[in-house]
């Protein structure tokens, strides 16, 4: 039994745990408060309950965020036990100008699972804003629903006239609930009811496979046996065929409630501004969002009292009025310390837990988190005992009655916690898909095989039999080529010199060929003289950095964000070429907001720990601001000095920046082009880094 399981089973024989059993065994809609809890505790209580008593529950946070958090952690927490999140229909909560398909989705998914599971409860976490609206009711679903199974026999033109009824619109491809798309003896169908869309392939008129498929990479999932199609749930059913969650859950279902009184009121403000945002609804408008309104299928805050009254209540705060208390619980807990990074003050908290006999545990979601503690806690030569858990939970505290200490790594380094909800597939990321949409008849494209062609749209042809939609591809002499749609990724979009057209490359000639082996040739050749480059350097004596220190793990663990994957490897690949004794030379590329700086920042401080003085050069003045403001806010806690040389100090503060930096002084100077001239001159310089290399000659690199 690992330490996470340890301490689930404490929460599950906890006394206040064992009470709440016994009462929802004993007593016919029992209404608690629990007080005294702090931090994530109620998701610790709630999965000790589960443990102890499998059932159903539902948590109503106070808003989207807080609910998003809750969902995170129990799901870390009952890591075997999925934890369903109820939304709303909407991009944002209140704001009713757009819908999130990826959002409706869930909800259909939530309330299937909530019908039809066989499983000892189910977990669902939401908020008013998705209370607000009506559901549509399993029965209704279930009336509409339409079955296809593997060797049923069927007609496309059927299926392609049921999905229409349904409310789906036809796409070249399917990338969010709704749409569909039909090519040749194959139906695409992303449908309300499931994750992933459905690939239906078809032999003449009998079903062959049914298999639900990834859209960005259009590789299978998992095949299966059955596909089920669910209308659209927004325009596909009347207000009579739709209900409130509460009218869908299962008997007994205990609701954990934050703030009863922030309910109802977030529920009156998503019912006024519904009345608004209605009255601005045109009616010949014929989109999903005006039908929605013109329904009016919303629930009012009575009604939600009304649904919460007929099941079990656990009460987190105040108990409200028109609620009858059958028992109080109470919680001696105190919220997670705040550190500030300081770890000599996290030593001594976790040592007097250890003398009080509080069990300390740490959570966190990135495992080498674990090993800086362990590596900051050994430099320090403090002997403290944790527990670590590869978990992370949103809020720490500590837990009097069961001696726990729960803390987060990202309270402890003051960082950011960032949860993480469903965000579906979209043409952002479909980048095949994307590149066909913003396809316009006559863009010049080029293909891996035959060149530099012009795009000319979509067309169906047949093949042995079978429609199939194909992109046209127009080359020289008016030559035609036919791509299939599942050969996209030999496509792209030429780039050359702007304003300038390309010549089209001619089908079945040895000019296209003959370019890229000469390329291939030129690139061997560059190859070539970088080996030899890259040679000379390796020979090159440089200096080797120690391994990372204290400092090192202290520094890096305060950044606010949780690393990236490749951020963390591009850190770990800098560190590694600076220890090694022949001078670095890397590239790191990433798109704008990807944490490049960071990298940078990591191993500027490496070098000025080690001794040596740091270069940034930049290309222009405001982006050398941009670094120093970064720079000197990360360097703040330490003894580091961080200079500007720039066009905007005056011709004294240059001088004197110049004369401290080949005194040793300052530890890292950022500027532009100013670095360069002979009179900088460094006393000990350690690491250049360029941010936006190209816009630097060979000769100043």
């Amino acid at each position: 039994m690992n330490a996470l399981e340890q301490l689930l089973l404490r929460y599950s024989e906890s006394p206040q745990v064992r009470r709440l059993v016994q009462a929802l065994e004993t007593l016919e809609s029992p209404r608690f408060q629990l007080s005294g809890m702090s931090g994530s505790q109620e998701c610790f209580v709630l999965s000790g309950l589960y443990r102890a008593q499998p059932g159903h529950h539902l948590f109503i946070a106070d808003d989207k965020e807080e609910a998003a958090y809750i969902q995170n952690t129990l799901a870390n927490l009952l890591e075997k036990k999925p934890v369903l999140f109820f939304p709303d229909s909407f991009k944002r909560p209140t704001n009713f100008e757009a819908l999130n398909n990826i959002n409706v989705l869930q909800r259909t998914e939530t309330i299937n699972k909530i019908a039809t599971s066989a499983a000892n409860g189910e977990i669902v976490v939401t908020y008013p804003e998705a209370l607000f609206e009506l559901v549509v009711s399993p029965e209704a679903l279930e009336a509409d629903r339409i079955d296809l199974t593997v060797k049923e026999t069927v007609q496309v033109d059927t299926i392609f006239e049921v999905l229409l009824e349904y409310g789906f619109r036809r796409e070249d491809f399917v990338y969010e609930p709704g749409q569909f798309s039909v090519r040749g003896g194959i139906v695409d169908i992303y449908t309300y009811g499931n994750e992933y869309p459905y690939r239906i392939e078809l032999f003449d008129d009998q079903i062959e496979s049914i298999r639900t498929f990834d859209p960005l990479t259009q590789l299978s999932v998992q095949n299966i046996g059955r596909v089920s199609i669910i209308p659209n749930i927004n325009t596909k059913f009347s207000k009579g065929q739709k209900t409130a969650l509460f009218e869908v859950l299962k008997p007994g279902t205990l609701i954990w409630v934050r703030d009863f009184q922030q309910i109802i009121e977030r529920l009156q403000t998503c019912f006024e501004k519904a009345v608004e945002f209605r009255k601005t609804v045109s009616l010949i408008d014929e989109s999903e969002l005006a039908e929605i309104f013109r329904d009016g299928a919303f629930t009012t805050p009575a009604q939600v009292v009304a649904g919460i009254q007929r099941f079990p209540v656990l009460f987190l705060k105040t108990m409200p009025e028109g609620f009858r208390l059958s028992e109080k619980i109470i919680f001696h807990t105190g919220a997670q310390p705040a550190f500030n990074k300081h770890f000599d003050l996290l030593i001594k908290d976790l040592t007097k837990n250890t003398e009080r006999r509080i069990s300390n545990f740490i959570f966190t979601e990135n495992p080498k988190q674990i090993e800086r503690f362990y590596a900051i806690f050994e430099d320090l030569q403090a002997n403290v005992q944790f527990q670590p858990i590869t978990k992370a939970i949103h809020q720490g505290f500590i837990d009097e009655d069961l001696k726990v200490a729960c803390y987060t790594d990202h309270q402890i380094f003051d960082r950011f916690h960032r949860y993480k909800l469903r965000q579906g597939f979209t043409r952002d990321v479909a980048l095949n898909v994307k590149l066909l949409n913003e396809l316009q008849p006559g863009d010049f494209v080029t293909h891996i095989d035959h060149g530099v062609g012009k795009f000319s749209g979509l067309e169906k042809i047949n093949i042995n039999g079978h429609q199939q939609e194909s992109v046209r591809l127009f080359y020289k002499n008016n030559d035609i080529l036919y791509v299939s749609v599942h050969s996209l990724h030999k496509i792209s979009r030429y780039v050359g010199k702007d304003g300038t057209e390309p010549q089209l490359s001619k089908l079945g000639s040895e000019a296209w060929k003959n370019l890229k082996n000469k390329t291939k040739k030129q690139v061997k050749d560059i190859a070539g003289e970088l080996i030899k480059l890259y040679a000379k350097r390796r020979a090159s004596q440089g200096y080797a950095c120690a391994p990372d220190g204290y400092l090192q793990n202290e520094m890096e663990a305060s950044f606010i964000y949780e690393d990236t994957p490749d951020q963390l490897k591009a850190t770990n690949d800098v560190k590694e070429d600076m220890m090694k004794p022949y001078p670095m030379d890397r590239l790191i590329c990433g798109d704008v907001g990807f944490g490049k700086t960071e990298v940078a920042i990591r191993a500027a401080f490496k070098a000025v720990t080690e001794g040596k003085q740091v270069a940034v050069l930049v290309p222009t003045t405001l982006l050398a601001h941009q670094h120093y403001d970064n720079f000197a806010e990360r360097f703040a806690p330490f003894p580091t000095r961080v200079a500007l040389l720039s066009r905007f100090q005056s011709p004294k503060d240059t001088k004197a920046i110049i004369k401290d930096t080949a005194a040793g002084l300052v530890d890292i100077l950022i500027g532009t082009h100013r670095l360069l001239q002979k009179d900088v001159q460094f006393r000990n310089l350690g690491l250049v880094i360029i941010d936006e290399e190209q816009w630097f000659g060979v000769k100043h690199k």
